[in-house]
């Protein structure tokens, strides 16, 4: 009978081995870092890894060890890259990016584009962010706003990415990647839906009541206590509160925000009224440089990466391997391209940090682009 304490034995004896010579291993490769400091060398070469793992493949004698040893060396090489890329950091060869550190954002009589109606939650949005104190004009499509920034018409746009119900707004990754434009700020708000009318409004007066579809599906419990209503929904909340206003009837109410409500001149009927206490948006603040706060502390990045398996996984390998904490990954398809994606990362760090170089570094070598969407 097979004594278990010894197999165990053995097996400790073996992982000794392997330790031994993992570090050897590394050792060499740290040799071969000076080399490529000294001349120039990239530091992963795709063919020679692939020659390598063709290689070791072979010696193997069944399918099932074939696999393993082709993911054990990837795990090996991984780490022999991530080392000569510190090494090369340590001796100065880090790169210069593209960005410009700047003690602060200048906010006051810039001229900011949102896209959107007068009363909408990014015009709310933008002045969170930059106050009072500026010139401001609104457009009707996020491309709109997008090349504003890019032709010069404006300073920055005040551009919706994210809401915590409904989930990502894909498009403006696509807008994110088309033009060169960057993130420098964002401003989150939440979606506090109330139900307005004109001054002087009952409940007992509403029979019609305006919002966007969302604000319907978002305020069902209240509007469920007012079967009685009739429901019509327009292209955002924003144009539902102007269309009572202008209307004057008292019998229309919308469901928008407190914002609006101020804006238009209405009166809050009742506040408060969403399901979700924790609905929110997250707006984005676009320029057209390539600047960023010195104490911004999160990064937006998108790549692709080659249509092979484990890619992505040695992609955000560098960023675990660093100690940066990743807040969000999204992918979007690659026109033209059928099922392959870009993916879009946040994670933590400054540009000026020597751990967000390296992930960086590792980054742009192995992907098949990488663009820095922003630092804020």
């Amino acid at each position: 009978m097979v004594d278990l304490q010894n197999l165990r034995d053995e097996i400790d004896a073996i992982d000794r081995q392997m330790t031994e010579l993992f570090e050897k291993r590394m050792d060499i490769c740290g040799q071969v870092a000076q080399y490529k400091i000294s001349t120039g060398k990239k530091v992963f070469d795709r063919e020679r890894e692939k020659k390598v793992i063709d290689k070791v493949k072979g010696l193997t004698h069944n399918d099932f060890n074939s696999h393993g040893i082709e993911e054990l060396f990837q795990q090996i090489m991984a780490m022999s890259r991530k080392l000569q890329y510190q090494l090369l950091a340590q001796n100065g060869v880090v790169g210069r990016l593209p960005f410009i550190g700047v003690d602060e954002l200048e906010k006051e009589k810039v001229r900011v584009v949102y896209q959107g109606v007068e009363g909408a939650y990014s015009q709310a949005a933008m002045q969170q962010y930059f106050g009072e104190g500026i010139h401001s004009f609104h457009v009707a499509h996020w491309r709109d706003a997008m090349e504003a920034i890019a032709e010069g018409s404006a300073d920055y746009a005040v551009l919706p990415i994210e809401n915590s119900t409904a989930g990502s707004v894909n498009d403006m990754y696509d807008l994110l990647v088309e033009f060169e434009n960057y993130i420098v700020g964002e401003q989150i708000i939440r979606c506090e839906h109330c139900l307005l009318g004109l001054p002087g409004t009952k409940l007992s007066d509403i029979k019609t009541v305006y919002s966007h579809q969302q604000g319907f599906s978002q305020c069902k419990l209240f509007l469920g206590e007012h079967e009685d209503w009739k429901q019509i929904p327009l292209e955002n909340t924003a144009v539902a509160a102007k269309k009572v206003a202008d209307e004057g009837d008292f019998t229309q109410a919308s469901i928008s925000s407190a914002f609006a409500a101020k804006c238009f001149g209405l009166e809050i009927l009742k506040e408060n009224i969403y399901s979700n206490r924790a609905n929110s948006t997250r707006f984005i603040i676009v320029t057209n440089q390539r600047i960023f706060q010195k104490d911004a502390g999160k990064i937006s990045i998108c790549f692709e990466t080659p249509h092979t398996s484990g890619s992505l996984y040695n992609i955000l390998s560098h960023i675990i391997y660093n100690n940066l904490n990743m807040f969000g990954i999204q992918s979007r398809p690659i026109p033209e391209r059928n099922w392959e994606y870009r993916f879009f990362i946040d994670f933590e760090g400054n540009l000026n940090d020597s751990a967000v170089k390296n992930a960086l570094r590792g980054i742009r070598e192995e992907a098949t682009n990488l663009k820095i969407l922003g630092n804020y």
